[in-house]
């Protein structure tokens, strides 16, 4: 078998990347062995506005400009909804706070999406003295749909192998590689928090920090927009709610804990008082940099092995653009932007 492309990993990543791809007629054959499931478990969000400090996110207009074309192709291929529109408000601790918020208001890159009015309407069960911030046209990616739909459209064409891609299998030709019977130009490596198994790019720093969700039903709860706090409460329709999420450094386990539930619990219900119950905790593990930057580009000896990992915390708005990018330096040669590359970190390979 003779393909372009061999992907490893179908997160958002290796989705994003495949569609690049499935869009410029190119072979490819994807490997996916399930065992990273952060994008199924992500929140999949996404907003410009980082709402601790109200700075705007890191290149997000570019990455938006490209991220919402990119999934409403994808609506249409599958004639699915996906991107669900959800405003964002955020409760204010205090007026510093809420002066803070009318600051920013003014930031060219953020004034499309903070609404410089303060919300003081009350809502049942939600407490909040201060008020609350309104971010619009912002909203949540259905991660886990678009991701089974996605595998099932390929699976159907047989261009997936549900099985653990072993890399001492690989050989590396000077034009090409050759795994077991398939031979490829390319192989890129979308692995998200499995990179440190991965003998050729385990050299990039990786921190993978593990979040748990809950889904609760709240019937009183009668909001139609994601409440951020210390916890974000986002509406998934019919009285069910997502909420999330913690960060845990040292656990790199992808099983839910009662530890993390307990901080779950103990953060939502500092702002949120009618009764719930929960319906499902989950837990996933982000393939974060301590850069906050994604990791993309070829191996600095292997010219024909490549990465698209390290997301974090924003996959939905960065795996289109990093995506395009990397196709982009590979196909056209076009270099990709220093703040993504994997060259900034050409220092700790010491092969």
């Amino acid at each position: 078998m003779q393909v372009d492309y061999i992907i490893v990993g179908l997160g958002l990543a290796g989705l994003a990347f495949t569609k690049e791809l499935d869009k410029n007629k190119k072979s490819f054959i994807v490997f996916e062995d399930h065992s990273q499931n952060s994008s199924i478990v992500a929140g999949g969000m996404y907003n410009p506005v980082i709402l601790k400090r109200f700075t705007p996110v890191w290149n997000a207009i570019e990455q938006l400009e490209i991220a919402v074309p990119f999934y409403e192709e994808l609506e249409k291929q599958f004639n699915k909804k996906y991107d669900f529109k959800v405003n964002i408000y955020r409760i204010f601790k205090s007026v510093e706070e809420q002066n803070n918020w009318f600051i920013a208001c003014d930031k060219p890159l953020l004034s499309n999406y903070m609404v410089s009015q303060l919300i003081n309407k009350n809502f049942e069960g939600v407490l909040a003295a201060n008020g609350f911030g309104k971010l619009t046209n912002t909203g949540r990616i259905d991660t886990k749909a678009l991701l089974e739909d996605y595998r099932n459209y390929l699976a159907e064409r047989n261009l997936l192998k549900n099985e653990s891609f072993e890399y001492a299998e690989l050989k590396i030709n000077d034009e090409s590689v050759e795994y077991k019977n398939i031979k490829a130009a390319k192989i890129i490596f979308c692995e998200g928090f499995g990179l440190p198994k991965n003998p050729f790019f385990n050299y990039l720093p990786m921190q993978e920090a593990k979040g748990e969700l809950i889904t609760i039903l709240a019937p009183k709860l009668n909001v139609d927009f994601l409440i951020k706090a210390s916890v974000f409460v986002l509406p998934l329709g019919d009285n069910y709610f997502k909420v999330g999420a913690t960060f845990n450094w040292k656990d790199k386990t992808k099983l839910p804990t009662e530890e993390g539930k307990q901080e779950l619990i103990t953060k939502l219900e500092s702002f949120i008082t009618v009764p719930y119950t929960i319906v499902e905790h989950t837990a996933g593990i982000r393939p974060t940099v301590k850069d906050r930057r994604p990791l993309v580009g070829k191996h600095p000896k292997f010219k024909n092995l490549a990465i698209l990992n390290g997301l974090g915390t924003r996959g939905v708005m960065i795996a289109p653009v990093a995506a395009k990018a990397l196709y982009n330096y590979l196909e056209e040669k076009v270099e990709i932007d220093k703040e993504i590359s994997i060259d900034r970190f050409q220092h700790l390979c010491l092969d």
